[in-house]
């Protein structure tokens, strides 16, 4: 077995006989990673807490001979700790690692993949803007090819008609041509910005309807991509 070293976030974690875990790791160079920490369930671990979702470390991996490497060495190189002790923070973090556990393939080398969820979870432990999870999906998705456009009826290309948002066409579409789901001017604005360069703006938007009408569109469509229910939105949205 070859012995490598990455750095790495940890997506989700999951029970493995009675005193292991499988860690999934989305690592810098290697891509996603599933991997064994042996004894990480026992209180005595060498690991200690440092393998927890969301958490930025830096792993040594022995490359297994089938699914999972083995995690022999781990040191943290940021902790985030209020993605664990603030809801509405564990809440935002869950989502952003959800999607990306779902989006990345096994080994896929996209390094731009953890630069997006590293930057991502940094703004939900300094600040966490309600728009961060929505934003990130739709950056996420513009990252993988796949955007919904927002300026155009995706089947005309008509530019300033009446335009609903067409989640099975990928993106708005002009009454003409079939229309789609209501969104708003404001709604339809910040789904621009976020795609155009406006970023830092949206994310200092304040909660409210036009911020829970964006969250509510940016899901259903990484949803319809996924083809799946995002199963932290639940808590997303309990919070």
């Amino acid at each position: 077995m070859s012995l490598y070293r990455d750095d790495a976030v940890v997506l989700r974690t999951y029970k493995l006989g009675e005193a292991d875990r499988v860690v999934v790791l989305l690592c810098r160079d290697t891509g996603k990673v599933r991997a064994v920490a042996k004894g990480v369930r026992r209180t005595k671990s060498k690991f200690g807490s440092r393998l927890e979702p969301g958490s930025q470390v830096q792993v040594q991996l022995h490359e297994g001979r089938g699914e999972l490497d083995l995690i022999t060495q781990a040191e943290t190189i940021v902790a985030r700790p209020r993605l664990r002790d603030d809801m509405s923070r564990v809440a935002h973090a869950a989502a952003l690692l959800e999607v990306v556990d779902l989006v990345a393939p096994d080994r896929e080398r996209v390094s731009r993949r953890y630069d997006m969820l590293v930057g991502a979870l940094g703004v939900v432990e300094e600040r966490d803007p309600p728009l961060l999870p929505a934003a990130f999906y739709l950056k996420l998705l513009s990252a993988e090819g796949v955007a919904p456009e927002f300026r155009e009826c995706v089947v005309c290309g008509e530019v300033d008609a009446e335009v609903g948002f067409a989640v099975e066409a990928g993106g708005v579409r002009c009454r003409p041509c079939g229309g789609g789901r209501a969104i708003s001017d404001e709604a339809l604005a910040v789904c621009r910005a976020v795609l155009g360069g406006g970023l830092a703006v949206v994310l200092d938007l304040p909660d409210g309807d036009v911020t829970r009408e964006v969250d509510a569109l940016a899901t259903a469509v990484v949803e319809a991509h996924l083809e799946r229910r995002l199963r932290s939105v639940r808590v997303l949205h309990a919070t």
